[in-house]
């Protein structure tokens, strides 16, 4: 997921987030519900906002669903620009570069 780091707020692209589908996955659409829980800001068709303090249960989370063997590589890690600079420590652990 393409991610970018603005005045301490963690931002998902909107259009790389896991879409809810009645009907669908469980672990799909689990994945869209514990990712939205945690963000400071989960509007439809807009990006996703996560302050400094939810940081690690994010990585624990990615972490988690990525070891679940159900979801995609690039579902499940955060893509940063190499312009972002330094990717934070709690978060490299499941980040890379575009």
């Amino acid at each position: 997921m393409r991610a970018r780091i603005e005045n301490q707020v963690l931002i998902l692209n909107h259009e790389d987030l896991p879409e809810f589908k009645k009907g669908g996955s469980v672990v799909r659409n689990s994945y869209f519900w514990a990712l939205r829980s945690i963000a400071g800001q989960a509007s439809r068709y807009r990006d996703w906002e996560y302050e400094l303090e939810v940081w690690l249960a994010l990585s624990r989370m990615l972490l988690s669903f990525a070891e679940s063997g159900y979801l995609g590589y690039r579902e499940t890690i955060l893509e940063f620009p190499l312009s972002q600079g330094e990717i934070p420590t709690v978060l490299r652990s499941v980040s890379t570069w575009e």
